[in-house]
């Protein structure tokens, strides 16, 4: 596990845990923004792992 999918885990849980889903939607766009410029760098392994981040806060949006 890198420290980027720990980082997600606890941003996760914490947002999850204060059911706040318009900061999950928040999240999940900055996730993608952010993997725009990687995969334009061809940094394929993260831009990748950012777009799931992203779908699973919207995800986690949709259920709460």
């Amino acid at each position: 596990m890198k420290i980027q999918d720990a980082v997600f885990f606890v941003l996760f849980a914490v947002l999850i845990f204060l059911n706040r889903p318009k900061w999950l939607v928040i999240i999940g766009l900055i996730c993608l923004g952010l993997s725009i410029p990687l995969f334009a760098t061809w940094t394929f392994f993260t831009a990748e792992r950012l777009t799931w981040y992203a779908a699973a806060f919207f995800l986690g949006a949709l259920l709460i």
